[in-house]
């Protein structure tokens, strides 16, 4: 059950998160995990080359591995998928834990790229015991949806942000039958929102990270967001947003309309 706007349910996972789940892609440094520890955060994706993420868990797994929620996964290779299990059986071991709570097949940009030995694969880790829920990142949306509607997977990881909504129309309506845990990221655009775009007057309001964080968990069909900080300063400032709960009216009107901007002056190979 959803007791503030910091926290949730992943959907049909039934796993109860902070809505801020910590990447360590940029390498903010071991006081900024253990800050997000200390804070609350408890959902943390890795992926294999992260060095930092996998001795950090390997730490702190092992003493209330329930508390936490660890996602990873194998990325799609574009030219055939990799080998599932191998990578499972690698990420069991660098985190240093027995199951994985959610994994993912990593990186669609198209159907083909996920096909159903894939899933099926994916489908026999959950029964095994090793993962406990199964999904995607994925960049087609329309797939994203369709997957939805047929209710196989337990999360989608997708992008979503003021920059890019079509979210809005292609995934969140598919999602209401199998109620899959959203996870979204790239809020703030590869950082493109929270400077001025082309043609934005020199001196026009600007969002802060925070209020990009705020108004992707502002929409109800997504239950939980990424931050990547550079710095335990940064992830405390993007937590510290959060108390301020949802984006009024004129907020998300703002966000959206800086979004176009964005979206308008900037191409981006995504």
């Amino acid at each position: 059950m959803t007791t503030d706007f910091a926290h949730t349910i992943l959907g049909r996972t039934g796993l109860r998160v902070h809505r801020l789940g910590l990447s360590a892609s940029y390498r903010p440094g071991a006081r900024a995990l253990e800050r997000a520890v200390e804070r609350g955060v408890n959902y943390f994706f890795g992926y294999g080359f992260d060095g930092q993420m996998t001795r950090f868990m390997r730490s702190l797994l092992g003493k209330e591995r329930e508390k936490y929620v660890v996602a990873t996964g194998a990325y799609n290779l574009k030219f055939g998928y990799p080998d599932l299990r191998r990578s499972l059986e690698k990420r069991l071991r660098q985190f240093g834990t027995e199951y994985i709570d959610i994994f993912l097949f990593l990186g669609v940009m198209k159907e083909q790229e996920f096909p159903p030995g894939a899933r099926d694969e994916l489908y026999r880790f959950r029964e095994e015991g090793k993962v406990r829920f199964v999904g995607m990142s994925c960049h087609d949306r329309k797939f994203a949806g369709r997957m939805a509607d047929e209710g196989g997977l337990d999360a989608l990881m997708i992008r979503y942000n003021a920059a890019h909504r079509g979210a809005e129309q292609d995934i969140f309506p598919h999602c209401a039958a199998h109620d899959p845990g959203i996870v979204s990221y790239t809020a703030t655009r590869w950082s493109y929102l929270l400077r001025p775009p082309k043609g934005w007057p020199p001196d026009g309001r600007v969002p802060s990270a925070g209020m990009c964080y705020r108004f992707v968990l502002s929409n109800p069909s997504v239950h939980l967001t990424l931050t990547a900080p550079r710095s335990a300063r940064e992830l405390e400032e993007n937590l510290d947003a959060l108390e301020r709960g949802p984006l009024s009216e004129e907020e998300a009107g703002f966000m959206r309309s800086f979004g176009d901007a964005v979206h308008n002056t900037k191409k981006w190979f995504m």
